[in-house]
């Protein structure tokens, strides 16, 4: 399965609490930190809903 780097470029503080979720739960929390996860739709539907606050680095 294809790979996909998600980083972290913007803070949580002062957003919404579901935002601060899924941010928690891809596996971030601070500004710099990236994750390696595989390419699935559950994937990409959680960054969609983050999409100002990381980037995709696809591999």
């Amino acid at each position: 399965m294809a790979k996909i780097t998600v980083k972290q470029v913007k803070s949580i503080i002062g957003r919404p609490e579901y935002q601060r979720k899924v941010v928690m739960a891809l596996g971030l929390g601070r500004i710099g930190k990236t994750r390696e996860m595989n390419d699935s739709e559950s994937v990409r539907g959680m960054v969609a809903k983050v999409s100002h606050l990381v980037e995709i680095v696809e591999k």
